[in-house]
């Protein structure tokens, strides 16, 4: 079995609430979304080839072609982090377009003892039952209407939500022994609605559930990011059915990690 790959690479997580924990990133070519600010546009389309990186926070890569082996990427995944305590992160672009390969590499590396971090977006719900049962965390980006559409939508105009497929996401990873947590991208143009839209599907759920408000890095389309003064408002107002809100920006440009 084989995956296409943008790259391997380690560093320090850079988002959510694990912020700062070393592990190594394994990131899935291809994505199925299009948000205005996302800083990896790279990997929408699966590529030609892979990097992976010569040695742990070097910058310094080798190029092989895809599609990649998984043999080859639990090689370089050890060669990268020896101590199996070090987690591995299935990013993307969207792991899940390639779930039966998400699967296999998630068995793998949980039956080593690594702990397996999933990040997605949260629609594909019917791949995720390839991977959920072997992960230790869930990061599910919960995307908002306002910000960002699917690469099938019409290029400018509404699209319809995706609360019902996030929410199913979600519920079924809580059903499972991986702890979840999910991050929104807050910028000037989020609605009021859609966030207290999110904050009572999540509640539904578990009012416990962490949520992490992540203001926008500007990038692409998005010049600045939220004032101050609108990251209280929102995270009072989504307080008001959740118990864990957090506001965490991005952190790993702060050090020049990738």
């Amino acid at each position: 079995m084989k995956a296409n790959l943008v790259e391997i690479f380690r560093s320090f997580q850079g988002e959510g609430i694990h912020v700062g924990r070393p592990t190594v990133f394994v990131r899935f070519g291809g994505c199925d979304l299009r948000c205005g600010w996302c800083d990896s546009p790279h990997t929408w389309l699966r590529g030609k080839q892979c990097r992976i990186e010569i040695e742990a926070g070097s910058g310094h890569f080798r190029t092989i072609p895809n599609d990649v082996a998984l043999g080859e990427v639990e090689a370089a995944v050890s060669a990268l982090a020896p101590d199996s305590r070090i987690a591995v992160s299935l990013t993307g672009g969207e792991p899940l377009l390639q779930g039966p390969a998400v699967g296999h590499l998630a068995a793998r590396f949980a039956a080593s003892g690594r702990p397996v971090h999933l990040e997605t977006h949260g629609l594909a719900v019917e791949a995720l039952e390839e991977v959920v049962d072997h992960c230790a965390v869930v990061a599910m980006d919960w995307k908002l209407a306002s910000d960002m559409r699917r690469d099938s939508d019409p290029s400018s105009g509404p699209v319809d939500p995706y609360h019902d497929r996030h929410a199913a996401f979600l519920s079924r990873v809580w059903e499972s022994r991986a702890t979840a947590f999910v991050k929104v991208v807050v910028t000037r143009a989020t609605r009021d609605d859609e966030l207290s839209e999110v904050c009572e599907r999540i509640s539904r759920i578990d009012r416990a559930i962490p949520l992490v408000l992540q203001p926008v890095t500007p990038f692409g389309r998005v010049k600045e990011s939220p004032c101050v003064t609108d990251l209280v408002a929102i995270t009072e107002r989504c307080e008001e059915n959740l118990e864990n809100v957090r506001i965490i920006p991005q952190t790993h440009r702060s050090y020049g990690a990738l």
